[in-house]
């Protein structure tokens, strides 16, 4: 039995984490390297007992590594994770009937003492699950009866009444006594603690922090380090090496002397602080460790080195004095904000510790996220009042507003406000831009809403389902029945999908320094290009801004939500003939023009796909009455001829109806003058910055290849005409967004005639698993709760359906034109695990919203760093 023991030393085998668990296989790690780790030997987790004869063996074993006979052993928990401190460490053992004469010759009546009441303590909480606090009145009780205000100071006597006391509350709770020789009480302790870690309430508090509830343990047994003796020099507390939330190195951390585990975080007494820095910023009078006990805090910084070199990560050191000795009972993985985490990762990669593509590999996509924006100070309360989707990430707060009109008005004015509706709609994009957040009631993560404020990189919830929010009376209705009116200050958070009241304190983003060398390690690693979906030139400077290579998608119809152009937009929708069209398409010929010469200026001679329009008519038309009765007085119209219009263009089903290059080939017109625009822009713009624009044609909801074919001859007489015109030769290239179940299944003949394709994986997805991306909210969470579906389709890409079908696709295009561009344009390109979908399936670039192209350029290099294993 004995050999299937793990062995912490210098000279054993490292220890197997998912055999002998997180903590134990790190103490091994940190013990071959020559760290003070008391030694001692594990029990693997598939080994629920042993024997006492093994445990005299093991002792024996232990006794030759040690050079002596350990008088006292603790015994530690080990599970895969950091969920082992659910069953609390028992420490002394041995302090107890046959071992207690050797204490006394060697530490003396009160110390011999004092370690039998802390086993006891110990044995207690961690064998027999009683809770801390009836220890803990024990103890208050006795120091206020004999009026000391420190355990320290309580006699030999005291601690005595003290032990009886512990012993009468163990006896209550149905305790028996303890072995009276060290091995008795070793197994005893081993045995209980196996049977407390699969209790009920064990379970349920594995649960509560993420982890398994069945999760197999393993036990350690060391040597005990004391943390008794002379004071100041001896005692117990609690390092970190460096700053949690900018992960720069700074030794912080508590010192409690003469204690013992992690007494010194429990508050029974005020610990120090450790260094004269952290007293003098805090404005503490009493002395740091590092004013008590130089060396030792020396030897700690000595040893938060050594530990990062040779274990590859930043550490808090759970450690002791015994005299001055300094030895290490645990090494916890910092915790660390998305600032620190970058900021670690790049330090051990540049100190040689870890390579740069562990580097990579250790920053988590989502931290990416978060490194980019705003987010809540960890410290900082949060009084939740609802819970949404988390559709784009950061924190921002304001006055609440319920309309785009009135956000604009009060962003104009200086004011920060948060725009609450129950969805958004095209139209509200400027009261988006002006919001410092956005708060819907409806919506998914791939809704109007959600799409639009990665764009602009907005904090936003949506889908906050059990609010209420009533536009006519501006209020905004809380779960709990609270309600918010217009004016009052809310904060959200879009990491989490949480709703807050008030204005939470937020940490402001870092994206120099050592992000910035984490991205540039990212660019050399990855194959996939990545490009952003930007609408104007703002859109693109920040794309630029987070080294985007080009534009994947500019959506052209965002362009005509402007005062102006919505106007002469109607006012096209409303005519009878092709002639009053154009009349009305001339007015925005010029608009659209300068859009997209700024756009090409801003962009620098870099791809650009244009997506010419794509969404059905009736989506520029007003909705209320009052919205009509505006716009019949400004077309000098009447309300029942806008009505009239808006019926006719009515469908039971607009994403499945006349939009896309429906539009283009029902109405000409309409794509001919955004082609002039474009071409135009380009001759505008080269002639300015001296550099050819690279324009990318992209043909929205193309079928049939008949479609894309008529189109094309449009694309190609325009670009000849406007050739002819300016008196310039044009680089431009035609393709398709592939996003109909169909396109895919004939890519091949459409990668015939197309330079590129570009698949909307938004409206595959709705087609393919027959979803309204809008609606579809309502529902997936349940379904996702359920198992029915492994994720949300519209968050992450369904590989055993929709991927399969972009496979196909993929496979017929290349087969038909092994040189075709083939890109991805949905939401799906900022997703970390689409984009590793994207690099197996042999895409050349993906596109995402500005703000996520930091994080679709980490994912790449994961996804490539990955296949290369």
């Amino acid at each position: 039995m004995t050999d299937a023991l793990g062995w912490i030393a210098p000279d054993a085998p490292l220890l197997d984490e998912q055999r002998f668990g997180t903590k134990a296989s790190v103490l091994s790690k940190a013990a071959r390297a020559g760290l003070p780790i008391p030694p001692g030997f594990v029990l693997p987790t598939d080994m629920n007992g042993v024997s006492t004869a093994d445990l005299e063996t093991a002792f024996a074993t232990l006794e030759k590594r040690h050079g002596q006979q350990p008088d006292l052993v603790s015994i530690r928990a080990s599970s895969i994770g950091p969920g082992s401190d659910v069953v609390p460490a028992v420490l002394n053992i041995g302090a107890a009937g046959d071992g207690l004469p050797r204490l006394i010759d060697r530490y003396g009546d009160r110390m011999a003492c004092d370690l039998n009441r802390r086993l006891l303590h110990s044995f207690g909480v961690g064998v027999m699950g009683i809770d801390e606090e009836e220890f803990e009145y024990a103890l208050y009780d006795l120091m206020r009866e004999v009026g000391v205000e420190a355990e320290a100071d309580l006699s030999l006597d005291q601690l005595s009444r003290l032990a009886e006391t512990y012993h009468d509350v163990i006896a209550e709770m149905g305790g028996a006594a303890l072995p009276s020789d060290l091995i008795g009480q070793t197994h005893a302790a081993l045995t209980e603690m196996a049977n407390l870690w699969i209790t009920p309430r064990a379970k349920l508090r594995r649960q509560a922090r993420g982890f398994e509830d069945d999760a197999p343990l393993a036990r350690i047994v060391q040597v005990m380090a004391l943390g008794l003796g002379e004071a100041e020099i001896s005692g117990a507390g609690i390092a970190h090496l460096r700053d949690p939330q900018t992960g720069l190195p700074g030794l912080t951390g508590r010192y409690l002397a003469n204690a013992q585990g992690n007494e010194a975080m429990m508050g029974l007494r005020t610990p120090r602080v450790l260094t004269m820095t952290e007293r003098e910023v805090r404005g503490l009078s009493e002395q740091s460790l590092e004013e008590c006990a130089p060396d030792a805090i020396a030897h700690l910084l000595e040893i938060g080195e050594q530990i990062e070199t040779e274990l590859g990560d930043s550490y808090s050191i759970d450690f002791t004095l015994a005299d001055g000795e300094m030895r290490i009972l645990e090494l916890i993985p910092l915790k660390r904000s998305a600032r620190a985490a970058v900021q670690i990762a790049v330090d051990l990669a540049e100190n040689g510790a870890i390579s740069r593509s562990d580097a990579l590999m250790r920053i988590g996509p989502g931290l990416v996220d978060e490194h980019l924006h705003p987010t809540i100070d960890p410290s900082a309360a949060r009084d939740q009042i609802g819970q949404g989707l988390p559709a784009s990430p950061g924190a921002g707060a304001g006055k609440l507003v319920f309309s785009p009109d009135t956000a604009e008005e009060a962003a104009a004015s200086g004011e920060r406000v948060l725009l609450a509706l129950v969805e958004t709609s095209p139209e509200d994009i400027r009261g988006m831009h002006a919001a410092s957040g956005v708060l819907t009631v409806r919506g998914g993560m791939t809704s109007h809403a959600a799409v639009v404020a990665r764009g602009l990189g907005k904090p936003c919830v949506v889908g906050a389902k059990d609010m209420s929010l009533n536009r006519v009376e501006r209020t905004l209705t809380a779960p709990d029945g609270r309600v918010f009116k217009e004016g009052d200050v809310v904060t959200v958070d879009g990491g989490e999908g949480q709703v807050l009241a008030g204005k939470v304190p937020t940490l402001e983003p870092e994206i120099t320094g050592a992000f910035a060398r984490l991205m540039e390690w990212a660019d050399q690693e990855r194959r996939l290009g990545i490009r952003a979906n930007a609408d104007t030139a703002r859109d693109a400077g920040t794309a630029l801004g987070f080294a985007a290579q080009g534009i994947g998608l500019c959506r052209t119809e965002h362009m005509f939500f402007q005062d102006q152009r919505i106007s002469a937009m109607r006012q096209m929708i409303l005519a009878e003939t092709e002639e009053e069209r154009r009349a009305a398409l001339a007015k925005l010929l010029p608009m659209q023009r300068d859009d997209f010469h700024d756009l090409f200026v801003r962009i620098q001679g870099m791809p650009v796909v244009i997506r010419l329009l794509d969404p059905p008519l009736h989506e520029f038309l007003p909705h209320g009455q009052a919205e009509i009765d505006e716009m019949a007085a400004e077309l000098a119209v009447t309300p029942q001829k806008i009505r009239a219009r808006a019926l006719e263009l009515a469908e039971f089903n607009p994403m499945l109806g006349n939009r896309g290059c429906r539009i283009g080939i029902a109405y000409p017109e309409i794509y001919q003058m955004q082609l002039r625009a474009v071409f135009e822009a380009v001759c505008h713009a080269g002639q300015e910055t001296g550099e050819a624009a690279k324009p990318e044609i992209m043909i929205p909801l193309v079928s049939a290849v008949r479609e894309f074919d008529l189109l094309k001859s449009e694309v190609e007489a325009m670009a000849k005409s406007v050739s002819q015109d300016c008196g310039v030769t044009l680089d431009y290239t035609i393709g398709v967004m592939i996003e109909t179940p169909r396109a895919c299944l004939r890519a091949g003949d459409i990668a015939g005639l197309a330079d590129f394709l570009s698949f909307g994986t938004n409206d595959l997805t709705q087609m393919l698993y027959g979803l309204s991306r809008d609606d579809a909210g309502r529902f997936i969470p349940n379904y996702v709760a359920r198992g029915v579906f492994e994720h949300d389709p519209f968050h992450q890409i369904d590989e055993d359906g929709v991927g399969e079908i972009i496979r196909i696709g993929i496979e017929r295009a290349r087969e038909r034109s092994p040189d075709v561009s083939i890109g991805l344009c949905g939401e799906h390109g900022g997703d970390p695990a689409s984009v590793d979908f994207c690099h197996r399936a042999g895409f050349d670039y993906v596109s995402c919203s500005p703000f996520r192209v930091p994080v679709a350029r980490l994912a790449a290099a994961q996804a490539a760093i990955r296949a290369r294993k």
